[in-house]
């Protein structure tokens, strides 16, 4: 009776990725990541960032996100304590950087809710373990209409991160995938199969991929 190698019935450990989504307001970036988060399946830790950002009533603190003063936050900027940080709309919003880290080490995977600033200043920091994707809305007319059925925010507030979202239109050049959030289970598929693509390739399992290659070709 032959006896399984283990080694060969281990698959190779891969290195953990972030995966970073940005968009728009009202593009449907944070309805993506909650689709991602329910399915277990597709296993991802949420990134949960600190923000100065008044609470909105659908929002719960240390879920949505940390909600910290402007003192604590500017306290750990300073520290270099948060991996990305930046000033929108009035308001500081920024990523721990310790808890990314420990999920990274076990080789798991990490997803950003967050802006092309923080997109940017994350690639710099770590660019081989980042894929980013950018959601786009269809049409500007469709955009207003989302934020508008929201209900969350005055019209003034509205105003005025439609006039922000043309800037941020313009960042999708510096993505890796783009997407256009025309039909939301049709997206959310896309970016599944982006995940497992970039899953797979070979840097991102090249350390574990080596030594299972080593023992296959020392086996007689």
């Amino acid at each position: 009776m032959m006896i399984a190698n283990p080694a060969l019935q281990t698959p190779p450990r891969r290195r953990g990725l972030m995966l970073i989504l940005s968009s728009p307001s009202g593009a449907g970036k944070t309805t993506l990541t909650r689709l991602l988060l329910q399915n277990r399946d597709v296993d991802l830790t949420l990134s949960v960032s600190v923000t100065t950002r008044a609470r909105r009533s659908s929002e719960a603190d240390g879920i949505h996100y940390h909600f910290i003063s402007r003192d604590r936050f500017e306290t750990m900027r300073d520290r270099g304590e948060l991996l990305e940080h930046a000033e929108v709309h009035g308001n500081y919003y920024g990523t721990p950087r310790g808890p990314v880290d420990e999920v990274l080490s076990n080789g798991r995977d990490v997803l950003f809710d967050i802006d092309y600033q923080g997109t940017q200043q994350v690639r710099a920091k770590a660019p081989e373990d980042v894929v980013t994707i950018f959601i786009l809305p269809p049409s500007i007319h469709e955009l207003r209409s989302r934020l508008e059925r929201r209900a969350e925010d005055a019209p003034e507030t509205i105003a005025a991160r439609l006039r922000a979202s043309r800037n941020e239109i313009t960042r999708w050049t510096t993505y890796d995938y783009v997407l256009v959030n025309d039909d939301l289970q049709r997206t959310f598929r896309d970016v599944l199969a982006i995940l497992t693509a970039e899953r797979l390739r070979r840097v991102r399992q090249e350390a574990a991929t080596a030594a299972f290659v080593s023992q296959l070709l020392s086996e007689r």
